[in-house]
């Protein structure tokens, strides 16, 4: 009798499991994900069980109370360590800060890994991990490598798209992983994003990430240097962001983010809202070391690349008021420069 109590209660757990997906990261990136994702998921199967989990419990208890509150038939659980999200829940999604983080989460004492061992080899070839944060390649190789050995799935999965696109569910995500663990993704990663790109093998989504956020953190500076320059030319700011998004300077760094306020007639980017609620600074100089580094292992030059990681540097030790401000607001910097000159 308790031989056969207790593979009821397995099989019970099995089939919870199975409902629930967790996400692990509720930082300003990670909660609106997880919000698009939970409240899409819910319209879908009601029965559906969501985890979540943060460094800051707070956070975890914050995002809970606005979900609940606009979809107070969901169910949704807090738990304090990455282990119990895996027991919990056949899918993981994490968005953490950085390498450091990843590696806490997923390697060391209740984190994801060591959580694995407990499963079954059922569970574990219908357990998935989607990781969007964007850290270093080979961490991130390494990490998916000890959950595939386990017999899990996984697969790297940051995003382009920013806040703004987080919020509206239009994120892009760059995946790398085996055709499997992408089939496996893609209908979870549709309700967060507007296009999924199997970028190839472990670690190709963040090498394709690293390097687009290589040229936009290149962009951003030379954009406010030119519309730094025009208007000490005497152009008006609209005139100049005009000519420039008609030209062949044009780009999204101009075209959506640009740094002086009221340049783009039917857009308001970060600099309207005081540089508030766009990608931060600190971030992008994260970024930015990510690929030097990496392209440092790689005999690969980076000329502009690390003149721009320099000068990301260079701003927030003048100005760590910006640190958390959207990475635009190295204008703010150039305009201070121009004056001290």
């Amino acid at each position: 009798m308790r031989h056969t109590a207790r593979v009821f209660q397995s099989l019970e757990r099995q089939a919870m499991r199975a409902k629930s997906t967790a996400f692990i990261g509720l930082g300003r990136m990670g909660s609106e994900m997880a919000f698009n994702f939970f409240s899409k998921t819910f319209a879908e199967s009601p029965d559906t069980r969501f985890v979540v989990c943060d460094a800051l419990p707070t956070s975890a208890i914050t995002f809970r109370q606005n979900f609940m509150a606009q979809f107070p038939g969901a169910h949704i659980d807090i738990v304090l360590t990455p282990k119990e999200a895996v027991h919990a829940s056949q899918t993981v999604l994490t968005m953490l800060p950085s390498s450091p983080q990843v590696q806490t989460v997923y390697s060391e004492a209740n984190g994801v890994i060591p959580a694995l061992q407990s499963l079954s080899a059922a569970e574990l070839a219908r357990s998935l991990f989607i990781d969007s944060t964007t850290l270093d390649v080979g961490i991130a190789r390494s990490v998916a490598a000890e959950v595939t050995s386990a017999g899990a799935q996984m697969v790297d999965a940051p995003v382009s798209g920013g806040v703004t696109g987080a919020k509206a569910g239009t994120l892009a995500f760059l995946v790398g992983g085996t055709e499997g663990a992408f089939a496996l993704s893609q209908p979870i990663l549709t309700h967060m994003g507007a296009r999924i790109i199997h970028c190839g093998p472990s670690g190709a989504g963040l090498g394709a990430k690293i390097c687009n956020n290589l040229v936009l953190g290149v962009q951003q500076i030379v954009v406010g240097e030119a519309m730094l320059l025009g208007q000490k030319l005497g152009l008006d700011p609209r005139i100049l962001a005009g000519v420039i998004n008609s030209s062949t300077g044009g780009c999204w760094a101009s075209s959506v983010n640009n740094p002086v306020p009221y340049s783009l007639a039917d857009k308001s980017p970060p600099c309207e809202r005081n540089y508030e609620g766009g990608f931060a600074t600190a971030l992008m100089l994260k970024d930015m070391l990510l690929a030097t580094d990496v392209a440092a292992s790689t005999d690969s030059p980076l000329p502009l690349g690390k003149s721009a990681q320099n000068f990301y540097a260079e701003t927030l030790r003048h100005r760590p008021d910006l640190a958390q401000k959207d990475f635009s607001s190295v204008y703010e910097r150039l305009e201070q420069m121009g004056r001290e000159d």
